[in-house]
């Protein structure tokens, strides 16, 4: 599998050696939002093995980001209902551009680099008229607003890039918002959470929706793997206590494959998926839960659960040589394999939902 860091040292073996790579950056392996001692919120570059390479503060809590392909510059989102997604320079640590969204909006939480970098897309909640939108910005210009289409559906999350072919994945977890509200959920009744497949420009190519039965449980948080296979993490707004799955997997053109659906291990979830990924090979797919504090580690393609972590707090995830990396509230680098599972760092920070992989 390629890596970032491989295809970094190509360009900088090319004619592109003056361009700034993530090695002015200190190489982080993850980036996470986080919280200090104080109280004050921070968006941090992690080594491999959990050491702070940089941090920069930020003006409200934190919850994903999205690092660029190529620039040591990484976009770090407030968490919804928020409407700021500073720009960071990660060699010096200041802010380049503090982005908001149009009156009327605001972010979800999560957002990408188009695959050569020219362009950022940010989820949103257009919350006056209901829908879910995905933000365009010019990302080798200032970051200027270019423009916005429709998710494909209503409150999407996470969206990350295809990997079979050009375009996004958006979770829409299908619960309308508005700041009026706070966060109370105003269309449970009428729920319909979906994986929409996009193209670069926002038409619609494909889209998942689960059965009948599944459709309070919102889709929230993806992982991709290399042949394009989409993970995903669930949210069930139902009666708490059933006995449901809270990830899966997709292919477009295929029925969405559930992990764990029969096994009653799944309630150790609470019906929260926090954080999911691949392995490193893809063979697994982990779900974090901080309601439940367990990472739970299902095959792929039986969807049998394998595994099952206790971990006070548990949320970010993301794949590392030996399996997954894991960070908790309780500011804890967690490195999990098949043989058991290592503290690789303990900082005096919280760290927020999502540990992004720089790889």
């Amino acid at each position: 599998m390629t890596t970032r860091r491989g295809f970094l040292a190509g360009l900088m073996a090319s004619t592109l050696t003056s361009q700034a790579s993530w090695a002015g950056a200190g190489s982080p392996a993850f980036l996470s939002a986080g919280k200090d001692a104080s109280g004050a919120f921070l968006l941090a570059g992690l080594s491999d093995t959990g050491g702070i390479l940089f941090r920069h503060p930020l003006p409200g809590r934190g919850h994903a980001a999205a690092a660029h392909p190529v620039r040591p510059e990484a976009v770090a989102f407030a968490r919804r209902p928020g409407r700021f997604a500073d720009v960071i320079d990660c060699r010096s640590g200041a802010a380049t551009a503090r982005l908001e969204p149009p009156a009327g909006h605001h972010f979800y939480g999560h957002g990408t680099f188009s695959p050569d970098g020219s362009r950022l897309f940010t989820t949103e909640n257009d919350y006056e008229n209901a829908r879910g939108v995905i933000g365009v910005w010019d990302a080798t210009g200032g970051y200027r607003r270019i423009t916005a289409f429709s998710s494909g559906g209503i409150g999407p999350h996470d969206m990350a890039l295809r990997r079979d072919a050009p375009g996004l994945v958006v979770a829409n977890g299908g619960i309308e918002t508005h700041p009026d509200s706070g966060r109370a959920k105003l269309n449970l009744p009428d729920m319909r959470p979906n994986l929409s497949y996009l193209s670069l420009e926002g038409e619609l190519q494909a889209q998942m929706e689960l059965a009948q039965e599944l459709r309070l449980n919102s889709i929230r948080h993806l992982a991709v793997r290399a042949d394009g296979t989409v993970g995903f993490a669930m949210q069930w707004q139902g009666d708490p206590g059933e006995q449901l799955p809270a990830a899966g997997r997709h292919r477009p053109g295929t029925a969405p494959r559930l992990m764990a659906e029969d096994d009653a291990r799944v309630l150790n979830l609470n019906g929260y998926g926090g954080s999911v990924a691949f392995s490193a090979d893809g063979s697994r797919i982990g779900v974090t839960s901080p309601r439940g504090g367990v990472l739970q580690i299902m095959d792929t393609v039986s969807g049998a659960l394998l595994r099952e972590v206790r971990m006070r707090d548990v949320c970010g995830l993301a794949p590392s040589a030996g399996g997954f990396t894991a960070s908790t509230g309780t500011g804890r680098l967690i490195a999990v394999s098949d043989t058991g599972q290592t503290l690789l760092h303990r900082a005096d920070l919280a760290w927020d939902n999502h540990l992004i992989p720089l790889i």
